[in-house]
């Protein structure tokens, strides 16, 4: 599994003309699953989620997790983080999980974290056109995968 996330001040998903998540403070984290990723690489990703110190304390050091900052949580499918660029000049998406693989990781994902920081995670229509609106706070924006964990 792969994840960007983002340390916003405000974010929202629009699908289908509809606002499906709305977060303040918190992260966007948009992920990604490949076809051997599983339930492991969920929870490993979530908790690094949920631990990552990359708010601020009172002295401007990224020294606070999500709960220490009471941060939600907006989390929206995106197949394209698996894309290879390889050979030529068109993405493959090969690697990426079908959906009926996908799904049901994601929704573990999603319910892994909710399990985590207590808390409602909001989230995107998973397979839809999207529209994400955010704004990125510090630029703070980190890229993992569950497969090379550093």
């Amino acid at each position: 599994m792969r994840v960007v996330i983002q340390r916003v001040r405000r974010a929202k998903v629009t699908a289908n003309g509809k606002v499906t998540g709305a977060i303040g403070l918190g992260l966007v984290v948009l992920v990604g699953i490949g076809h051997d990723d599983g339930k492991e690489d969920a929870d490993w990703l979530a908790g690094k989620i949920c631990q990552l110190r990359i708010f601020n304390d009172a002295q401007g050091k990224m020294n606070l997790s999500l709960a220490e900052v009471g941060g939600e949580l907006l989390v929206v499918s995106q197949f394209t983080l698996h894309a290879s660029t390889r050979k030529g000049n068109r993405p493959s998406y090969v690697a990426a999980a079908r959906p009926e693989v996908a799904i049901p990781l994601y929704e573990y994902f999603v319910e892994a974290l909710g399990k985590m920081t207590g808390k409602k995670v909001h989230t995107g229509v998973f397979g839809a056109m999207m529209e994400v609106e955010l704004v990125n706070d510090g630029p703070v924006t980190i890229w993992m995968d569950s497969k090379n964990r550093e």
